[in-house]
């Protein structure tokens, strides 16, 4: 067994997480035919042999020191064939599947085939859809979808990321508090918006309980219109949500969505991003315009020097104390306020030029796993001209049929 390196503050949190509350993703792929399994099985398992991350894994032995990412064999296990079952069917099978974590010291990802499978939207007839389980300790949204994208046949390889030093918890704390008085005055000088204050709970931050149900919408690049695809998802989220919490007597004047923002600069960890709140401002007429100005404010905020040095005081955190503070997460607790009432998770994969055996891809999506929290999410993930909005629901959410069918109509 060989070490690689330790893991990450961040990415040692995810991992230590995935034993609290599901967090793992599902990266949802589906390609126009029904090539035969084995060869294609083949040559994703050659793919993955050689690339450095679909290879890790890993060992944690001591409640002292971060855990340490290792190389192990590509397995037969990893790859996991389904039956034939139609499109419905087959969403149905990938909630079941958003209830469980992977363990990540055995396999750090794993890879669902279903096929064929009858029924795919934009599809000539019958299709394969492949699903990439991976855990979240491995991967953020941006580098899961760069390792999909290694394994359904781009030609450039996947980097590692590179190993950083953890550095003087005591000096990088001194310096983070330094960089957060100088956020203050900038913020205070309105060189840098405030971030947005927490909403109160709505319907949708009831937790999970009762049928998972997954739908997925999908639109042509083009049709969309606003600035960009995550503004105009935003917007059309806000719409129907607003509509969809409105009749139900929910007050959605504070109505807001949180949304995975990737950092800047050169990647630090597995996983480099944060959560920001956004408002979507139902029923403005400068709804776009708010959304936008609202994500380029995070992205500043995001970008300011404190950031940097309050992630390198986080990762310089004693490997105890992190694991002390995991330990004391109760999925159960409450808060009163939220950072938004859902979660849009957006995420380009690039061009439409990913293969399963001789199949092209057709569109890409996933399933964000439900926390305690939110008991409705979306992912919004494009690749070539095409646009996958999923949505993920439990019945404490209400509908999801209805709120799909607004959320259709929004959507144009």
């Amino acid at each position: 067994m060989i070490v690689a390196t330790r893991l990450a503050a961040v990415d040692a949190q995810n991992f230590w997480m995935s034993a609290r509350t599901a967090g793992d993703q599902f990266l949802l792929y589906t390609f126009d035919g029904a090539p035969a399994v084995e060869p294609a099985l083949a040559a994703l398992r050659r793919r993955a042999s050689v690339c450095h991350d679909l290879r890790l894994r890993v060992l944690d032995t001591s409640p002292v020191r971060y855990p340490q990412w290792v190389y192990g064999a590509v397995t037969p296990e990893q790859f996991v064939v389904h039956g034939g079952v139609d499109w419905t069917t087959c969403l149905g099978a990938v909630t079941r599947l958003a209830g469980r974590s992977l363990d990540a010291t055995s396999a750090a990802w794993r890879l669902h085939v279903f096929t064929p499978v009858a029924g795919v939207p934009t599809s000539s007839g019958p299709s394969t859809v492949v699903v990439l389980h991976i855990s979240h300790a491995l991967a953020d949204g941006t580098r899961a979808a760069e390792l999909a994208g290694w394994l359904f046949g781009r030609a450039a390889a996947v980097r590692p990321v590179p190993p950083t030093r953890r550095g003087s918890l005591v000096v990088r704390s001194l310096i983070a508090a330094r960089g957060h008085r100088r956020l203050v005055r900038d913020t205070e000088a309105g060189l840098v918006v405030a971030a947005p204050s927490p909403r109160p709970l709505l319907l949708t931050n009831s937790a999970p309980d009762g049928a998972r149900r997954g739908r997925i919408v999908i639109r042509h690049r083009s049709a969309l219109g606003a600035p960009t695809v995550t503004v105009a998802t935003l917007a059309a989220v806000g719409t129907a949500l607003a509509g969809y919490l409105g009749e139900r007597g929910q007050d959605v004047s504070q109505l807001a969505a949180e949304v995975p923002m990737s950092y800047s600069g050169i990647r630090e960890a597995h996983n480099f991003f944060r959560n920001v709140g956004v408002g979507l401002y139902p029923g403005r007429s400068d709804q776009v315009d708010l959304i936008a100005a609202d994500l380029a404010a995070a992205r500043a905020r995001g970008n300011h020097p404190s950031s940097r040095a309050e992630r390198q005081a986080f990762a310089a955190l004693p490997a105890p104390l992190l694991r002390w503070g995991v330990g004391r997460f109760d999925p159960a607790v409450r808060p009163p306020a939220v950072t938004g009432h859902t979660v849009v998770t957006s995420v380009n994969r690039g061009d439409a030029d990913l293969q399963f055996g001789a199949a092209p891809v057709l569109f890409t999506g996933g399933l964000p796993t439900l926390s305690p929290m939110m008991s409705l999410v979306h992912g919004v993930h494009g690749i070539g001209d095409a646009v996958a909005v999923s949505v993920h629901a439990a019945d404490s959410a209400g509908d999801i049929g209805e709120y799909v069918d607004r959320l259709e109509h929004a959507l144009g």
